[in-house]
């Protein structure tokens, strides 16, 4: 019975800690983005992180922008610090990747970092990213741009 009882305890210590911090987090929603010279963009972004550990995850973030006839897309990975709290989940990320910006027939690609972070709000499967904010900083070929602020809102999805 003893042997049982301890078996109990630690099958529910466990359960506890899976629900404290999920195994995968998936994000979509809404993005705003103001670039380096006054240009205001709208347009989706998406981002799956799985967590490694109660305080650290790893985030793989796809966006896409768009203003009159172009085109920002970028595809960032990088790791990510967060603690799970009772109700809200502040976070912070710093992502590297690349991007793509086009319009009026072409395209150009170079480097892009994202340096920010957020705050989720929600207890259980589901939460809303209240606010996501980042620096972005992006680099084509002869040229960088870093004066570029991102913000995001949307849903969460907690496996």
């Amino acid at each position: 019975m003893r042997k049982f009882s301890l078996c109990l305890a630690a099958l529910l210590v466990f359960a506890v800690a899976a629900q404290a911090a999920p195994k995968a987090e998936v994000f979509g929603g809404y993005q705003y983005t103001r670039l380096e010279g006054g240009i205001n963009m709208n347009g989706w972004n998406g981002a799956l992180t799985g967590n490694v550990g109660k305080f650290f995850g790893i985030t793989a973030d796809l966006s896409g922008t768009y203003h009159s006839g172009g085109h920002l897309y970028t595809y960032t990975f990088g790791p990510e610090v967060h603690a799970h709290l009772p109700v809200v989940k502040p976070f912070a990320h710093a992502l590297f990747g690349g991007i793509n910006a086009g319009g009026n027939g072409g395209s150009a690609n170079g480097f892009a970092s994202y340096m920010g972070g957020g705050i989720d709000a929600g207890h259980g499967s589901f939460a809303v990213r209240v606010v996501q904010f980042d620096w972005m900083y992006a680099h084509f070929s002869g040229g960088s741009s870093s004066k570029n602020v991102r913000i995001s809102v949307g849903l969460v999805g907690r496996f």
